[in-house]
Order: structure tokens, then sequence, then C-alpha cells
């Protein structure tokens, strides 16, 4: 079983880190709004406002700035303020073992999967799939993904069915065991490292923004010689924007074409990832998939 951290409170401090890509320094107020509005304080990262390219700093200094944030008994929380490209170049050489003794809230997604990953098989705590603090300006973030913040002060069980957003059942039946996953080529990315995705008897969340459909179906059978798609027991489709050569309906096509073979439940439709509204759910804690009803069920991420 995985470590929960604690949850927030009003008054609690939260870390903010730029581990990927940089963001421009004049857009920092209006992404630091959120956590400020519900009643956080926030301690910048020395990366915030670094530039090397398309990184935010060296790798020393991102490296450096995550191990002072999980060390620092003041922060409670880390939040990531940007994806991009940049945590595989760290992740050999962050203090895991430091984290397993100071869990504490890790949020994000895109690039951040590769931490995601690393962090639950490694530091074995529950981390959080959800928006980076880069698409929380005015008018950027739907109410309802502002109100998924909320499962980080109150703990409640995460039920997401047709009431939320349309759901397609691709193969019927049901699953239940630890969610993890996040973005599809990122996870591709770990294969044949010391971070690849464990997905034997887990259900495992896959979206992407951008790619075609070759390289979608490309990674889908990366996943499938690896037997990383065998060895799941479901499937939750995130989504698919800007596929730059199909439709999403197609993309759901391509899944199915893959995952029916090994009769694992599949639903696609879920609103995780580059999306709005992007529902923020905890990884690495237990969950049902009914693919017959369409209701997938996610324990609390915080104790």
């Amino acid at each position: 079983m995985k470590i929960r951290p604690q949850r927030l409170k009003q008054g609690d401090t939260v870390g903010v880190l730029a581990l990927s890509g940089p963001l421009k320094m004049e857009y920092l107020p209006e992404k630091l709004a959120l956590l400020e509005s519900l009643g956080l304080k926030v301690k910048l990262g020395e990366t915030v406002g670094l530039t090397k390219k398309y990184l935010a700093g060296t790798d020393d200094e991102r490296l450096n700035d995550l191990h002072k944030m999980i060390q620092d008994p003041e922060i409670r929380g880390i939040f990531c303020l940007k994806g991009g490209y940049g945590a595989a170049r760290i992740a050999n050489r962050i203090d895991y073992q430091a984290l397993t003794e100071n869990p504490k809230i890790f949020w994000g997604f895109s690039d951040v999967t590769y931490f995601h990953t690393a962090f639950q098989e490694f530091s074995n705590i529950v981390t959080f799939h959800g928006p980076m603090l880069s698409s929380t300006g005015s008018n950027e973030l739907s109410d309802l993904s502002r109100r998924m913040f909320q499962q980080l002060f109150t703990p409640f069980e995460i039920q997401y069915d047709e009431n939320l957003t349309p759901l397609k059942t691709l193969i019927p039946g049901n699953a239940r065991g630890e969610i993890t996953g996040g973005n599809l080529n990122r996870l591709v990315s770990t294969l044949g490292t010391k971070f690849e995705v464990v997905t034997k008897n887990k259900i495992v969340l896959l979206e992407d923004i951008g790619e075609s459909m070759e390289n979608i179906d490309s990674m889908l059978n990366q996943l499938r010689l690896s037997r990383k798609l065998e060895e799941a027991a479901g499937f939750v489709i995130g989504n698919f924007t800007a596929i730059n050569d199909g439709t999403l309906e197609e993309v759901w096509a391509l899944f199915e074409e893959y995952l029916k073979p090994f009769g694992k439940p599949t639903v696609a439709g879920f609103m995780i990832g580059h999306c709005e509204p992007n529902i923020a759910i905890p990884l690495g804690v237990e969950a049902i998939l009914d693919a017959d009803l369409k209701v997938l069920r996610i324990l609390p991420g915080v104790e």
C-alpha cells in the first residue's frame, strides 16, 4: 500500500517548482493566484524564472530545488509550474528515500508523468495527476477543474461517471487495482530503464497531446511488445488532443484494436489530461473500473 501524504489545511505552505520547462516571470502572479485563493502560502523554488533554452535551469539546479523542497519541513505539498521536457534527465539522481521519509503532496501531469512513475515505485507514495500551474490563470481553468483541488484538503472518493462527461465503453467488464499511468509518450519513454512503468494488475491511465495516429499506434505497439498491455487489469483512456491526422474516435478505435485481444475492461472519454476540464486524480491508490456501467471510483489520495 502506498503512503498517503497528509491533507492540507488553510495556512499551510506549499512549494512551487519548475522541474521541466521554464515560465516567463510576468505570467507568474496569476498562476499562483489559485493556490493563494485556497488559503495556502506559497514558497517559490529557485528554478522559477530560470531558463536554459527549453529547460528551467540546469539539471543540477532543478534537482537541488526538488531536494530542498522535499527536505523542507515547512513545505506540505509540491506543485509543478509547467510541463514540457526534462523530468527524465534528473530521475536517476533523485533521493527517493528522502521523499519516503518526508511524504508530501506532489502535483502535476504531462512531463511530470516520469516523476509520478518513479515516486510511486521508488518512494512508495501517492501522487496527484492534475493541472499544471501554468494552466491556472484567469479564465483558463474551469470551475470543475478548480474544485478538484479540494481533494487535497478533505479526503473524498472520486466517482467519475457520465454525470461529469460522456464516456464510451471500448471493452466491457470490471477491474480493480491500483491506478497508475499518465502521459502515453512519457510512459513509453520509461521502457527499458530502471523507471519502467509497472502495469501488472493495475488500472492504467493513458492520455496525450499533439501526437499523430502513426505515433500513437507505434507507442501502443511498444507497450504491447513489452507486455505492459496484457499485464494490466484495465484501462482508463483520458483525453487525446491536437491529433494532427485523425479524430478522437479514430484514436479510440486504435485503442480497441490493441486492447480487445487481452479482454481488459476499457473506458474512453475521461477528461483527464491536456483538456478542460482537467479532472485531477490521485495515482497509486485503489480504484474500481466498471466498464459496463461506465463508472470509475478512486479512493482518496490524502490522509
